[in-house]
């Protein structure tokens, strides 16, 4: 089957994909979309992950959208009501209506000919491959695998005689009142998941292979609650977006600059939450501040189920699994009735689907991101790719308006293609998410676009830099290669922007 032509087709129907249509419909409203979901519900990630716990990691003020405000109290919200505000925030702009669910994208064919992709999905329930045409794509897909989460087998693992469960896939019916319970990880699902299980197991034990850095946040975001008894919602909202902008640059700012001091703070106040005795070992990480992301609590609440006796934390590597639990490298041997490998993300870019242009299949890990939105050499196709050291949300939206902007150009100047070209000097080794140097940043580095020398293909990770090059950054920079017909498609090194 062959549906009917749209300006725009957008690739997932998550945090960024719903952003996007929104944006889409706010901007340009004469444009129409599509939107192909592999799942049968809005959401992406907050949809798919089901876990005792899930919350947002970033404040709900950044983390939500720009043009709708978070009016929940929550600061760290759950995963309910994440998906609730974007199923609220879908109705509300009539995206649903233009979203094909149970679509699993194949792959994407640009033909500089017919200045088109044509993009083919199974639909799943019937098995059939469906066939979408459109003048621009958008990639909002998130960077990681839906069907597999990252998960290492274990010697001895079909000797345990419990359920060993990974929250990507979290079983509905798990039971685990009363029972001992080792959580495998250390990383944001890990300090979620020990607080949440603790108060119906009998114990929970946090193994990591190594700590990392903790910071306990307020539930409740006590001056925005100040502020909504004289002020319209929407003001209250975008005073807490700029403080808590500030509030998140200026720490990762300070920890890159300050690394030392960083980390006395962070354990210090670990130290404030378990008492004087604490074993800080634990929670003392071998890196600096911000090589990997850091992860916060509210209310200190793991911090609580330590003090009170219900959770505790084991640093050391598995040996083995046993029929009764875990035997580590140090020979002591860990209980458990369940065990939970919380032990991360398998990366996966545009959900697996294989990009093609003009026949010649595109390699992303070769390839630079132009302002972290464009693919090089890669026509008319943006990538919504948000904040991996601040709210994912920040990033997303601007990029969304980026290529809204870009495709309200061309129409005026009447470009029927845009092409970013990097000169040979411009190319990188690190990574899209080089910033970080986590588990799942470094098995998923064959599989990222690259980072750049300099400037527009490098990514900065700083949204009071980013917004404005964004928002307002003229087109005519020698990088982007506008054209009413086909493009050429070897890079040259003089004139970028072709004349009226």
């Amino acid at each position: 089957m062959t549906a009917a032509h749209v300006d725009v087709l957008i690739i997932g129907a998550g945090i960024s994909g719903i952003g996007a249509a929104c944006h889409l419909t706010r901007e340009a409203p004469h444009k129409s979309y599509t939107i192909l979901e592999r799942r049968h519900a809005i959401g992406g990630t907050w949809d798919l992950f089901r876990y005792p716990g899930i919350r947002s990691d970033s404040d709900m003020s950044t983390f939500g959208f720009n043009f709708r405000p978070w009016t929940e109290r929550k600061v760290l919200a759950d995963g309910a009501s994440i998906r609730a505000y974007v199923e609220a925030t879908a109705d509300e702009y009539r995206v649903r209506e233009r979203i094909r669910f149970g679509s699993h994208v194949l792959d994407a064919s640009w033909s500089s000919a017919d200045s088109r992709w044509t993009v083919r999905a199974t639909d799943e329930a019937s098995g059939e491959i469906e066939s979408y045409t459109c003048s621009f794509l958008l990639g909002a897909t998130g960077y990681y695998d839906y069907d597999a989460g990252y998960r290492p087998e274990f010697p001895g693992e079909q000797d345990f005689a419990g359920p060993v469960v990974h929250p990507q896939h979290w079983p509905e019916d798990l039971d685990y009142a009363g029972k001992k319970v080792v959580v495998i990880g250390s990383g944001a699902t890990a300090v979620t998941l020990v607080p949440a299980m603790a108060p119906d197991a009998g114990h929970v034990t946090m193994l990591q292979r190594s700590p990392t850095y903790i910071v306990s946040l307020p539930a409740v975001d006590k001056i925005a609650a100040a502020m909504r008894k004289f002020l319209p919602e929407m003001a209250v909202y975008r005073l807490s977006r700029i403080r808590n902008i500030g509030i998140q640059r200026a720490s990762y700012s300070f920890s890159r600059r300050f690394p030392g001091t960083m980390r006395k703070i962070v354990v210090g106040g670990v130290r404030r939450q378990l008492g004087p005795d604490a074993d800080l070992r634990h929670f003392t990480p071998s890196y600096d501040p911000w090589d990997q992301r850091l992860c916060v609590v509210p209310n200190g609440d793991l911090f609580r189920v330590i003090r009170d006796g219900k959770a505790d934390v084991v640093t050391d590597t598995i040996e083995r699994f046993t029929a009764t639990g875990i035997r580590l490298t140090s020979g002591v041997e860990l209980d458990a009735d369940v065990i939970v490998a919380a032990t991360g993300l398998q990366i996966q870019m545009l959900g697996g689907a294989q990009l093609i242009v003009d026949g010649e299949p595109v390699r992303l890990n070769e390839l630079l991101t132009y302002k972290g939105v464009l693919i090089e050499n890669v026509p008319n196709a943006a990538m919504i790719f948000g904040y991996t050291n601040a709210s994912w949300t920040l990033k997303a939206d601007i990029a969304a308006e980026y290529a809204i902007r870009l495709m309200k150009h061309m129409d005026g100047s009447g470009y029927r293609q845009v092409v970013a070209r990097a000169q040979p000097g411009d190319h990188g080794t690190e990574s899209l998410l080089g910033s970080l140097d986590s588990g799942y940043v470094r098995r998923g580095n064959p599989y990222m676009p690259r980072q750049g020398t300099r400037a527009p293909w490098i990514v900065l990770n700083n949204y009071l830099r980013d917004a404005p090059a964004l928002r307002r950054a003229r087109f005519d920079d020698g990088a982007l290669e506008f054209s009413r017909s086909r493009p050429t498609l070897v890079r040259s090194s003089t004139r970028r922007h072709e004349p009226a």
